[in-house]
């Protein structure tokens, strides 16, 4: 009869692997190795304490389990408990535990021969635990070591990070890039052209067998061309690539050749660019290197390296030396533009995120201010929420309005981060107001809002306050003040202006005298 856990597949937590050697060599711990393999192959993710006869249900995968035998039946003999164990041993190896350690006391004195035999017999190492070893002990160990990996792990991202955009920076970039690159990865770096050709490559030359998978894997993560020409009569040629299966180009992609990792990347928004890396294995924080270099590669081989490139420096020039913003915008390439404002959900972005959001959005026009990324993104080119960012975006607009459109998007990502929202835009529905002269409009709202004028602070309170249906604690979250700094203003306004502001009435009407304003 088969093992009705055999068909399961364990997922491993997501935490930097320890070896069990490193366990085993710590001395405060005491740690026996007593049974099946314990080489630098064995790694373990977590630790858990179990003394159920079948933990298979309460196992992710990786775990050292740790237990003291309270859930072995009492026997005559050893022989006796021989099925016992071996039931037990292969519901612990079907879960994917990494290992088991048994503790010595208060149930048992020795480890039970029969568990022995069953993990040597089914290749699951097992560990005696002493008595003067608590498990909680052994768990803060594992914590120590993971923590030690991880920040190993996260010291060579920092300094490959660095090497990385100071390869950037030197007369001849992009070689620079793959050859850091090669180094950090213990490997190969090349650079795939739209048309699938090397452009430059770095390292140690892979096989011929190895290099035609990674061309493929290139393939993959490689946005189809646009096809305008004319379609030819007769039967249609057929498609190769992402095109093939009429779906969209993954960013990244993976793959394994004898034992070697394979890695592809896609460079910036559609240019038909694809970063790929060959190395003999995969070691924590490659991605993150990789993906480094394939943004500092984005930039280097995007639009800033063209004709728009030149275009838009000759339309910072001239709106430097005083043209107006419709006069050089049809140097940009777009007639209607968005404005997008985001800030990242955890820390302050820098330069490198900011230019990331911007390959990301499809945009070069990047700007990095007061923690805050503004993009100036042509209309056709519709922003999507992005992982680990809060976005508010402005209307289509002409350049004539993007001051306008640029106090639109402000206002969308304070909403998004109040309402904690991962895009918001700003609405452009027409609505009753558009019905009123709009001299007649204006003069009632410079009336109505006058007593608070003068103060920008209550008027955009009041009109975040307003917006947010009278949540102090939103309204709080989007002006980044305190909820009681937000309950004073707005008594104030309510003072100054000499309005109930529980009344709707009384707030439509400032609500349109605001959006006025």
């Amino acid at each position: 009869m088969s093992d009705p856990h055999a068909p399961a597949v364990p997922a491993v937590p997501p935490t930097p692997p320890v070896p069990l050697s490193a366990l085993l060599a710590r001395k405060d711990l005491a740690l026996r190795h007593i049974a099946g393999p314990a080489g630098r192959d064995t790694v373990i993710h977590w630790v858990h304490t179990s003394e159920m006869a079948d933990p298979y249900p309460y196992l992710l995968g990786g775990e050292l389990l740790l237990t003291a035998g309270v859930h072995v039946p009492s026997a005559p003999s050893a022989a006796d408990t021989g099925p016992y164990f071996d039931t037990y041993v292969s519901q612990v190896v079907a879960a994917g535990g990494a290992a088991l350690g048994f503790g010595l006391a208060p149930v048992h004195d020795t480890v039970p021969p029969a568990l022995v035999a069953a993990c040597d017999a089914q290749g699951l190492p097992l560990l005696e635990v002493p008595p003067q070893t608590p498990f909680s002990g052994i768990t803060r160990a594992v914590w120590q070591l993971m923590a030690q990996v991880r920040l190993a792990e996260l010291r060579r991202v920092a300094e490959a990070q660095q090497s990385l955009a100071a390869a950037a920076s030197r007369p001849n970039p992009v070689p620079s890039v793959l050859r850091q690159l090669a180094r950090r990865l213990g490997g190969w770096a090349v650079l795939h052209g739209p048309d699938g050709a090397e452009i430059a490559s770095a390292g140690r030359a892979p096989r011929e067998e190895v290099r035609t998978a990674l061309a493929q894997l290139a393939a993959v993560v490689r946005p189809a061309p646009a096809d305008t020409s004319p379609r030819p009569k007769g039967p249609a040629r057929p498609a190769t690539g992402s095109a093939a299966s009429g779906r969209t180009a993954p960013s990244s992609a993976t793959d394994t050749v004898d034992g070697g990792h394979l890695a592809a990347y896609a460079l910036g928004a559609g240019q038909g660019f694809v970063l790929a890396v060959a190395a003999p294995e995969r070691s924590p924080g490659d991605h993150t290197i990789a993906s480094v270099a394939a943004v500092l590669l984005s930039l280097l081989t995007g639009e800033h390296q063209s004709g728009t490139g030149a275009a838009r420096s000759s339309a910072l020039v001239r709106m430097l030396l005083g043209a107006a913003p419709e006069e050089v915008a049809p140097l940009l390439g777009a007639e209607r533009w968005v404005v997008v404002h985001a800030r990242p959900e955890a820390q302050a972005p820098d330069p490198m995120a900011a230019s990331a959001l911007g390959t990301a959005l499809g945009s070069a026009l990047v700007d990095l201010a007061d923690g805050v990324v503004r993009v100036l993104v042509p209309a056709e080119r519709e922003p999507a929420p992005q992982p680990g960012w809060t976005l508010g975006v402005s209307t289509a607009v002409t350049a004539a309005d993007w001051p306008a459109a640029d106090t639109q998007a402000a206002r969308a990502l304070a909403r998004a981060r109040a309402t904690r929202t991962a895009l918001v835009r700003h609405g452009d529905r027409p609505g009753l107001a558009d019905l009123i002269p709009p001299d007649e409009a204006d003069a009632h709202a410079r009336a109505l809002l006058a007593p608070i004028s003068a103060t920008p602070a209550l008027t955009e309170t009041l009109r975040t306050w307003l917006s947010l249906h009278g949540s102090w604690d939103r309204t709080a979250v989007a002006l980044s003040v305190h909820r009681n700094t937000v309950r004073q203003r707005i008594a104030r306004c309510a003072a100054l202006l000499g309005a109930d502001l529980d009344d709707p009435d009384v707030r439509m009407e400032l609500w349109f005298a605001l959006r006025r304003a």
